[in-house]
């Protein structure tokens, strides 16, 4: 199995908005440092977050690295201009020395259809389109294209022409069949959300890909499912890590009413039993990743990548833990695929 290290860069007003910024890179040059394979960037348009440019800040991040991979979670095909999201992405892939992957999805929240008039209705239609176009333009050198959302092209040359032939892109889905179809017709992997609900929901889907997958002619064994957690923390002992994770799970209950979302677990104990929420002994969590891999089949999963209300202690001390007994017993028992390039 292999492991990401991801963050939306929430925003709680704690720190100014230079030092969050700066943190996020701190947590990546710590994610490589540890043994992490890779290390994402969300992209949102509304509060809490301030991670709206993705490139922008994985750039950085390839600057200050040299060995990780570095993933979007998600680009916002459906919000974008595919032309210029082709080339910031062809731009980052060479910066980072072709350790760039995209994961894609039309992305959520009432803000940001206001920002760029995306509504409901096509949501779907134009990451479909924008995704189509992209995947395009970066394999050849001139398109000629025409669609719904955007200016047709004739003979389109694009700079610069990418680092990787081509780049791998991953379909985020959360709910939708929509992506899940997507990702399986194109015959790219599919990483399930995986935060939100209970497992059913999730599962169900992954069954959904792997079924569209077959009936578009691929080989079931090629199918490539990465899934998602709800947040991290292990200590030596279950009561130590729900004693210390307690009041920051508490604290996101509070977020959560204050911004509207739905509850669905309504307790540590109840996200512990039915969320896909990491926090025990490192024996306890070996055990819960190995329960889910057999629903999902998944080879790579993420962690946050943030301290989410621990010190930086406690983060980095659960971190070192993850990497040196659970992670070991994790890849061991869960084999995975090598990163494209040849990297392992």
């Amino acid at each position: 199995m292999k492991f990401l290290a991801i963050t939306l860069i929430v925003h709680d007003g704690r720190k100014s908005t230079n030092e969050r910024f700066r943190e996020v890179v701190g947590n990546a040059i710590l994610a490589e440092e540890l043994g992490f394979d890779g290390f994402g960037v969300g992209e949102r348009h509304e509060r809490p977050f301030i991670s709206s440019s993705p490139p922008v800040v994985l750039s950085h991040i390839a600057a200050k690295t040299s060995r990780i991979r570095l993933f979007t979670a998600v680009t916002t095909l459906s919000l974008l201009d595919p032309v210029r999201a082709y080339e910031d992405y062809a731009t980052l892939d060479h910066l980072s020395d072709g350790r760039l992957e995209l994961i894609i999805g039309k992305g959520n929240g009432a803000a940001q259809a206001q920002l760029f008039h995306v509504t409901a209705d096509d949501q779907w239609e134009r990451n479909r389109e924008g995704y189509e176009l992209f995947r395009r333009l970066w394999r050849e050198d001139k398109v000629t294209w025409e669609g719904g959302f955007r200016p047709s092209l004739t003979d389109a040359e694009t700079w610069p022409r990418p680092f990787q032939q081509p780049i791998r892109v991953w379909h985020g889905s959360a709910t939708s069949k929509e992506s899940v179809d997507l990702a399986a017709r194109f015959g790219d992997p599919l990483f399930s959300a995986n935060v939100t609900n209970p497992i059913e929901p999730y599962a169900e889907l992954i069954e959904h890909y792997r079924e569209r997958w077959t009936h578009y002619g691929h080989d079931p064994a090629d199918a490539l499912v990465g899934a998602g957690s709800a947040g991290y923390y292990a200590a030596r002992t279950s009561q130590e890590a729900i004693e210390t994770y307690r009041p920051i799970f508490e604290g996101r209950l509070v977020a959560a009413k204050r911004y509207g979302v739905p509850l669905v677990f309504h307790s540590l104990e109840d996200a512990i039993e039915r969320s896909s929420i990491l926090v025990g002994s490192p024996q306890q969590i070996i055990d819960k990743v190995l329960r889910y891999h057999e629903r999902f089949g998944h080879e790579v999963m993420h962690l946050h990548a943030d301290a989410d209300g621990l010190t930086d202690g406690q983060h980095r001390d659960a971190l070192e833990l993850f990497q040196a007994e659970i992670a070991p017993t994790l890849r061991k028992e869960i084999p995975s695929r090598p990163f494209p390039g040849g990297l392992s």
